[in-house]
């Protein structure tokens, strides 16, 4: 039963993920908060159903820790909606983690992937003009 339980919080964990332009996310945003373009897990008062499915999204608990993490793969796409260095978009650790020292001097730490692009940084981490670069209207990185 336990397992159909985490299975159920692990819907609403890719519901989240995936649909942040709904009634529901924003509910959640008015509840929780929000940081770095995440939903927060704190707030004024936290639910136990809430707290449940923070775990699971971050990796934490008693059942299969981090299997949600492990069996879900995000695609960049146009990278709007894909933060830089928050979001583990290369290889399995965020950039963040990944150069924490280089992060650490970043003035924007929750920019998206495709306003990276915008301002120059191409595929391959070399720096261009950006035109021919991902972003809104143009190739996927």
């Amino acid at each position: 039963m336990r397992e159909f339980n985490v299975s159920l919080l692990g819907k609403w964990c890719w519901r989240l993920l995936v649909d942040k332009g709904s009634m529901l996310y924003r509910v959640f945003v008015a509840r929780y908060g929000e940081e770095d373009e995440r939903l927060a897990v704190g707030g004024r008062s936290v639910s136990s159903w809430w707290k449940e499915v923070a775990s699971i999204r971050d990796g934490l608990g008693e059942v299969g820790e981090g299997w949600f993490r492990d069996n879900v793969e995000r695609k960049v796409g146009d990278g709007i909606d894909t933060s830089f260095w928050l979001d583990p978009w290369v290889g399995d650790a965020p950039l963040c983690v990944r150069y924490g020292r280089v992060f650490d001097l970043a003035v924007n730490k929750s920019i998206s992937v495709a306003d990276m692009c915008v301002l120059g940084w191409e595929e391959g981490g070399r720096r261009g003009s950006g035109v021919e670069g991902c972003g809104p209207g143009r190739r996927s990185c």
